[in-house]
């Protein structure tokens, strides 16, 4: 990189724009934010200089020169208003988030970032990081850290009264306790996001994202035909605004139509006008789950599984409940297979639920102990013993209750008699 500064004029962005390569284009926009002067018309010559410098930076993948640009320009940020060095440095933020394989990059970013706003007293920005920085956290399944941060910082936006990073401060804690498992804080929290996105505009991606994790919330309490409408409201403000999340919200709710037993809408939903427009991998893997579960098939489950492990295992939310209908049909099969008989091999039961014999046994004593049917499992002989189920007598009940009764007569008698006798 040349040492001689570029004057800050169209004309150098016009020669970086013209440049024959990216390394030339990049060497001059570095040359012209070298320039020293401090004029009005330089300022955002500059700034264009800068916008330019992040995209080149981007394509190319350089994450480390886009740090450093940062660094280099903290003395720039002293001569230009707060509000222009807070959308300069978001903007730096959200190129190297674009570049894969950065996460640490961008934690260090993000603490170093911090470290320079508390020194320079730009609260504004500060809280803006730290919200930033926290989700990065969660990304990495960096839990106790983030709540610790979140729970600062969420002290110091409500003080300041700034309502539209508390939504998002509020709904990024929900995510964290929905991590954790912890369903009630979860709850709480969204609620919180919720009364605070009441008092003010909200625009739609951030009202989609509500409506995301209330979706997602809803559906692990099993109530799937609310989760559907909030994953449905969630669906159409991404889609209207071309957000990568909607293919998220159209699988899940494609997950809730199969879940309250209605597999068949799924395909419908799939050919909707709206539904076309994602049409991939994620689609195909929730098709191949609908006519699994239409046709009762373990079998064509397994095989959905194992075909579109990335959008079904890999998606945390898709996975948990899918294990949880995998185990049911599981059930209802073998329940049904083992009707008929008193007494059957293992080994025949899994020919006719065509799965692996050992998972077949395991899965039956899972049953045993829950005692969705009375039985024992004889692994000497590879067999499985059912038991009729034995009716309990209706006397029985009823005897003791007339003695509990009879009981409570001769101790209202025994305290009436005790008081005569006194």
């Amino acid at each position: 990189m040349e040492s001689a500064y570029l004057p800050a004029t169209t004309d150098s962005i016009a020669q970086a724009v013209e440049a024959k390569d990216h390394a030339e284009s990049i060497s001059i926009l570095y040359r012209v934010l070298e320039n020293p002067s401090s004029s009005s018309e330089a300022m955002n010559i500059k700034e264009q200089a800068i916008s330019n410098l992040t995209d080149l930076l981007t394509q190319e993948k350089k994450a480390e020169d886009l740090i450093s640009l940062l660094t280099q320009l903290r003395p720039f940020f002293s001569l230009i208003p707060k509000a222009k060095t807070a959308k300069i440095v978001r903007g730096i933020m959200d190129a190297v988030a674009k570049i894969p394989g950065t996460s640490d990059l961008q934690i260090s970013l993000c603490k170093g970032m911090v470290e320079w706003t508390r020194a320079e007293k730009r609260t504004f920005l500060k809280q803006r990081v730290e919200a930033r920085l926290a989700g990065l956290l969660m990304e990495t399944e960096e839990y106790s850290e983030a709540l610790m941060l979140l729970s600062g910082l969420i002290k110091d936006v409500r003080r300041l009264d700034d309502k539209l990073l508390l939504v998002d401060i509020v709904i990024l804690e929900s995510k964290l306790h929905f991590s954790l498992r912890n369903l009630p804080k979860a709850k709480a929290a969204l609620t919180a996001a919720r009364t605070a996105a009441n008092a003010i505009y909200v625009p739609p991606a951030q009202q989609g994202t509500i409506d995301l994790q209330s979706g997602i919330l809803h559906a692990e309490e099993k109530d799937y035909k609310t989760a559907y409408s909030y994953f449905f409201e969630a669906f159409e403000a991404f889609n209207a605004l071309e957000d990568p999340r909607a293919i998220f919200s159209l699988k899940y709710m494609l997950l809730c139509k199969i879940m309250v037993n209605q597999a068949d809408d799924v395909a419908s939903i799939i050919a909707s006008k709206a539904g076309l427009q994602y049409l991939g991998p994620d689609l195909d893997a929730m098709k191949a789950v609908a006519d699994a579960h239409s046709k009762r098939s373990l079998r064509s489950f397994e095989t959905a599984l194992q075909d579109y492990k990335a959008q079904l295992e890999e998606d945390p939310i898709v996975h948990r409940h899918l294990s949880s209908l995998y185990d049911t049909l599981l059930e209802q099969n073998l329940c049904r297979l083992i009707e008929p008989y008193s007494r059957v091999e293992i080994v025949h039961i899994a020919e006719m639920i065509e799965l692996p014999v050992d998972h077949v046994e395991k899965k039956l004593s899972q049953m045993v102990l829950d005692k969705k049917f009375a039985g024992i499992l004889d692994q000497g002989a590879g067999c499985l013993i059912i038991f009729n189920d034995s009716k309990a007598d209706a006397i029985f009940p009823a005897t003791l209750e007339t003695i509990t009764n009879v009981g409570k007569v001769v101790d209202s008698l025994y305290v009436r008699s005790s008081h005569i006798m006194a």
